[in-house]
């Protein structure tokens, strides 16, 4: 396990499973102790961090609550003292459906996981990283944050919604020591892929003729990216919305 991320802290939401997981895995492999936050517990994840020889915790957490936030911020600075890096990731896609046919519900749940939630999360780790002078939070978009998509208007939407607000928390913030940046995953090979697909192969193949590179990308080279905008190495990076996508949005 390298020592990269020693003494570090870094906080994962939507940490249980997909690119969460894998991003909380290659923080824990840098030497960070980890805070994985989901609406649902995933065992697997604690063991492979412990397997690793890592430090981490599980807090459960909505992140569309502010009262659930706040508290996965307070149990965060209980346990390790402090907070260095954020990937900001918990999101659904919710329901498909037209502009005219998407339901109230699902327009006000989806807006409020991906981008109420990206924004209460800022709003509460922001402080805590000022307190140290330093700082570097990623957040998660989409392709669909760059590029619009018949059938899914709640989830576009709040994916546009996700960089904007990132690239105005990077100007507030430039001065401040705190780095902000969004990464923007094509089709990424998860559970939420599989729900979108159902499984069809006829399905799958057209999600991957979507991609120039034809195959659909893995949670680990988000993770990486991720972890890379956190690095020192990076520290004239901010504002940036970063598509990790092979190839999808240059067509």
């Amino acid at each position: 396990m390298e020592a990269t991320f020693k003494n570090k802290v870094a906080l994962v939401t939507g940490g249980s499973f997909g690119i969460g997981r894998a991003t909380a895995l290659a923080f824990a492999r840098k030497g960070a102790k980890v805070v994985i936050a989901d609406w649902e517990e995933n065992e697997e994840t604690m063991d492979l961090i412990e397997n690793l020889g890592g430090d981490a915790i599980f807090v459960k957490c909505d992140v569309s609550k502010k009262a659930e936030v706040k508290a996965l911020i307070k149990k965060t600075i209980e346990t390790f003292g402090r907070l260095d890096f954020a990937f900001n990731n918990a999101g659904i896609e919710g329901t498909s459906a037209t502009v005219q046919e998407c339901s109230e519900e699902n327009w006000d749940k989806t807006i409020g996981v991906n981008l109420k939630g990206i924004w209460l999360c800022m709003k509460y780790e922001i402080p805590e990283m000022l307190k140290t002078g330093k700082g570097a939070i990623v957040n998660c978009a989409s392709v669909a944050g760059l590029v619009g998509f018949q059938g899914l208007p709640a989830y576009v939407a709040s994916k546009h919604g996700v960089i904007g607000l990132t690239k105005t928390a990077a100007l507030e913030y430039a001065k401040l020591g705190i780095r902000v940046n969004v990464v923007c995953p094509g089709v990424i090979q998860t559970q939420m892929i599989d729900r979108l697909t159902g499984k069809k192969k006829e399905t799958i193949e057209q999600f991957i003729d979507l991609e120039p590179v034809g195959r659909f990308g893995e949670p680990e080279e988000i993770a990486n990216a991720v972890v890379w905008l956190c690095l020192d190495e990076a520290s004239f990076v901010t504002g940036l919305a970063m598509p990790v996508d092979g190839g999808f949005v240059a067509q």
